[in-house]
């Protein structure tokens, strides 16, 4: 009996990631690309706020915002965190009907900053 027990208990965690993946899969939209935003370089675009952003979890619980954005008449997608600090600038901005955005990047990996760029 007790093997039995164990043998679901193993096998709970596995239900939970399916949803887990089943939710982090249920994306609407079209596949876009990700949008580069090169190291030391200014990168403009023009956020689509036409319906709400998706949302992303990775394993670790961290939550990113698949933003759409355009650049001309090229669609693609900019994939971030709730947590930094110019999501929530840029909510703002969109708020005030500001759609177009420029971000400055710098460093890599985990050392990786963003600024907005303010007019």
């Amino acid at each position: 009996m007790e093997e039995k027990e164990t043998k679901i208990e193993e096998t709970e965690w596995l239900k939970q990631e399916i949803e887990e993946v089943k939710e982090n899969s249920s994306f609407d939209g079209d596949r876009l690309p990700a949008l580069e935003l090169l190291e030391n370089k200014n990168t403009t675009f023009t956020v689509d706020t036409s319906a709400p952003f998706q949302k992303w979890v990775d394993n670790d619980g961290n939550i990113k915002k698949i933003v759409p954005v355009s650049q001309g008449a090229n669609r693609f997608v900019l994939w971030i965190n709730v947590r930094n600090p110019v999501y929530k600038l840029m909510l703002e901005k969109l708020e005030k009907g500001e759609k177009e955005m420029t971000i400055f990047r710098t460093g890599t990996k985990q050392n990786t900053r963003y600024t907005l760029v303010e007019d």
